[in-house]
């Protein structure tokens, strides 16, 4: 019987072969032109008001966005209500007219 040889890898055989291609550019970043949020204050305190609005645009799982709108007295869970929309612009559309209603109506936007 002859003796067996064994094959002797060499690093050439374990490492991928190396390209010399630059580096992918980093993507674009897409600034957001209009608010996915809004939150909005009305506080009189001579009627004893002080309510609260919230809007934001969530993702849904089907592709589709939500406006999720929370609404209520400060310092409550208050209600919250998901009207769903076909997708995420169609949804900001919407949280932008609520939110030219809310402030005709005396609603302010909230300071940080």
């Amino acid at each position: 019987m002859a003796p067996s040889r064994r094959r002797r890898y060499s690093r050439r055989d374990i490492m991928p072969k190396r390209r010399n291609h630059p580096p992918a550019p980093p993507p674009p970043v897409q600034l957001p032109l209009f608010a996915e949020t809004a939150s909005l204050v009305r506080i009189r305190p001579e009627l004893n008001e002080w309510r609260y609005y919230r809007m934001a645009v969530w993702p849904d799982l089907f592709g589709r966005a939500l406006l999720v709108r929370q609404w209520g007295r400060i310092g409550t869970e208050g209600r919250r209500r998901f009207d769903p929309h076909p997708d995420p612009g169609a949804a900001i559309n919407a949280l932008a007219a609520l939110l030219r209603i809310k402030r005709r109506r005396g609603y302010q936007d909230r300071s940080e």
